[in-house]
């Protein structure tokens, strides 16, 4: 049985890890948060301009503030 020697494309050597291309993943993941955050924001905008839904999270506070004082 003959000893297996590591060659030169075998090398044991460290060598740093090959990096795959991703460099703009992290800034595409933030840019479809935030995007994703404005539509959010957008729609409570919408929602907070309703007399309706003021008035509900107005007797909210009313009522939380009235219970504990």
């Amino acid at each position: 049985m003959t000893e297996h020697r590591p060659t030169e494309h075998h090398s044991t050597e460290h060598r740093p890890a090959r990096r795959s291309d991703d460099r703009g993943a992290a800034t595409a993941e933030y840019a479809i948060a935030t995007m994703a955050a404005v539509g959010f924001a957008s729609l409570l905008v919408v929602i907070m301009q309703s007399d309706e839904v003021r008035g509900i999270l107005t007797d909210l506070v009313r009522t939380a503030l009235t219970v504990g004082g």
